[in-house]
């Protein structure tokens, strides 16, 4: 059989308010189940109503979608994973609820296992809540007899296959060994705040390689940071099977986030266009109640109105904007240039400045190139940062956005001490091959020194000097360095700076957190608390350089 789970028109789809969802591959199925699903009943809402009177057609396109992907003659399912992105108060516990009583009803399987992944135990109980009520006697009294709820150990069970549908909040303790036939992840934006979640959710899955009937549902609101993680694994996934770029006909994504055109012009702020990415709007979700949520936001300010995109309306964050943010931050995403590499960089610059920050065991290492760009004199940034395997044990909170920052090539994680210090001494040298680097005033370090990067760049071989008139220069941090962000606020705000739009950037920067000393402000990595900011600091160091304005090697600009 042939078919397809992509859906490249899904900004027109979305647009006209037409599913995005695939039909059933077996659509006798798909009834079956539709019949059992819509009987159900929501017992927490108004007059308890059944999904089939109180669900808009897009949930029963997702049930169709799931178990009209069964084969009854083989007994296996030809699609076994489906990722949906929903915001907020679309229903999804619930329905999540339904799917999963609708799979314990129709399954075969004696002693099968079915099972629902919180993060936490709170998130775990909205999903067994409704499953539970469902059962209740005043409620189903066919349902009841025929099944068995078990509050105090989150369970259901058949009374007469033996199966039976665990909630549980997971962690390696609770999913290793399971061998469920079906299992949904509720809130995966959660687990990918957590640095085992990807091992420990490959457990929770493992019984599908037995059981060719099984299925696994990816259930999730946006993150209110940026993504990381297993998380924004499993997106860029979804989104690249979506589109067509990857072909996997075994996996359904099912996105509902504005098309890319839409934000650009704001649209994405116009209630009109609300139900765009609320599929339930008009049932579980309030159009007046986002309105005024927008607007309680809007004067809150940036950070709050992110907060609310993220989750009402699916709008994924770039940049965390915080309260205390640095000034900068704001108009940080504007000045990327994805095109700008350490190589072009290299090529279009007439002089640069190096700034180094950090480097002890459980820390990051910075290292920030601003380079002068000829004939427009803008400033050219480009990062690096390198990191010791032992932090991904130290800093767990951090971990999974660390790995993530490996995978796009803005971060080295090293095995041993001084293996960093090597490759960025080896990247300095590489400038001043190129005839880049001036002869004072050059490579900005912290004050309170990095000895090793010091003395690998002093050595014979390498022949950078130090001290007064040196082209290693110590720059004072604390409040003495609040002319730095001043200047770095102003270049990036005006335009004059453009960096290659790395995502190692755009976390420290959000991380970056300002306080008041008298007249001046400073950004401290104890301020910012364990998420990382060294790379932005190394660019408060190069750019302490290159406002002193470096002649280059082969003559000053202004000589022509």
């Amino acid at each position: 059989m042939e078919w397809s789970t992509a859906c490249p028109d899904w900004e027109d789809r979305l647009r006209a308010h037409q599913p995005i969802i695939p039909p059933p591959i077996f659509p006798d199925q798909a009834a079956i189940a539709l019949r059992v699903f819509k009987e159900l009943r929501i017992v927490d809402a108004p007059g308890s109503p059944t999904f089939g009177e109180a669900c808009d057609q897009w949930v029963f396109d997702l049930v169709a979608s799931i178990f009209g992907a069964y084969d009854a003659s083989t007994g296996r399912r030809l699609i076994t994973e489906w990722f949906v992105l929903l915001p907020k108060k679309n229903s999804k516990s619930t329905v999540a609820a339904g799917i999963m009583m609708t799979a314990l009803i129709l399954n075969w399987r004696q002693s099968a296992e079915f099972a629902i992944l919180a993060p936490t135990i709170e998130i775990a109980n909205n999903s067994f809540a409704p499953a539970r009520d469902m059962c209740q006697e005043r409620v189903d009294e066919d349902l009841a007899t025929l099944m068995h709820p078990q509050n105090h150990v989150k369970t259901i069970t058949h009374r007469e296959s033996g199966a039976s549908l665990k909630v549980v909040a997971a962690d390696n303790n609770t999913v290793g060994g399971k061998k469920s036939v079906g299992t949904l992840v509720d809130e995966l934006w959660l687990f990918g705040k957590q640095a085992d979640a990807e091992n420990m959710l490959r457990e929770a899955i493992g019984g599908l390689a037995s059981r060719p009937e099984g299925f696994v549902i990816y259930l999730t609101t946006q993150s209110d940071d940026p993504p990381a993680g297993v998380f924004r694994q499993k997106l860029q996934y979804a989104r690249d099977v979506r589109d067509g770029k990857i072909v996997d006909k075994r996996f359904v994504p099912i996105i509902y986030e504005f098309p890319a055109d839409v934000i650009a012009k704001k649209g994405h702020l116009d209630p009109e266009n609300f139900g765009m990415v609320n599929p339930n709007l008009g049932y579980s979700v309030d159009r007046e109640f986002l309105e005024r949520e927008l607007r309680k936001a809007q004067t809150a300010g940036e950070e709050s109105v992110r907060g609310f995109l993220a989750k009402h309306l699916n709008v994924e964050i770039g940049l965390a904007l915080r309260s205390d943010r640095w000034a900068g931050a704001d108009f940080w995403e504007a000045q990327g240039d994805s095109t700008l590499t350490l190589d072009s960089l290299i090529e279009r610059s007439e002089v640069v400045t190096v700034g180094i920050d950090g480097g002890g065991l459980d820390d990051l290492l910075g290292l920030v190139v601003v380079g002068r760009e000829r004939d427009t004199r803008r400033w050219l940034h480009w990062a690096h940062a390198w990191a010791h395997r032992i932090v991904l044990e130290r800093r767990k909170d951090i971990a999974p956005k660390l790995l993530d920052l490996e995978k796009v090539g803005d971060l080295t994680i090293v095995e041993l001490p001084g293996q960093d210090v090597l490759q960025v001494a080896d990247i300095v040298s590489r400038l001043r091959e190129a005839d880049l680097v001036p002869d004072e005033n050059a490579i900005g370090v912290d004050a309170a020194g990095i000895n090793d990067i010091v003395d690998e760049l002093t050595t014979e071989e390498r022949g950078f000097t130090a001290g007064p008139g040196g082209q290693i220069v110590a720059i004072s941090q604390g409040y003495k360095l609040n002319g730095a962000i001043k200047s770095t606020e102003r270049v990036v705000a005006g335009g004059e700076l453009v960096h290659g739009a790395q995502p190692l950037m755009a976390w420290c920067v959000g991380n970056a957190k300002v306080e008041p000393k008298g007249n001046a402000i400073t950004i401290t990595k104890q301020a910012s608390g364990s998420a990382k900011i060294d790379p932005l600091m190394a660019t408060f160091n190069a750019v302490s350089l290159m406002g002193l304005n470096p002649a280059a090697q082969g003559g000053s600009f202004w000589d022509e």
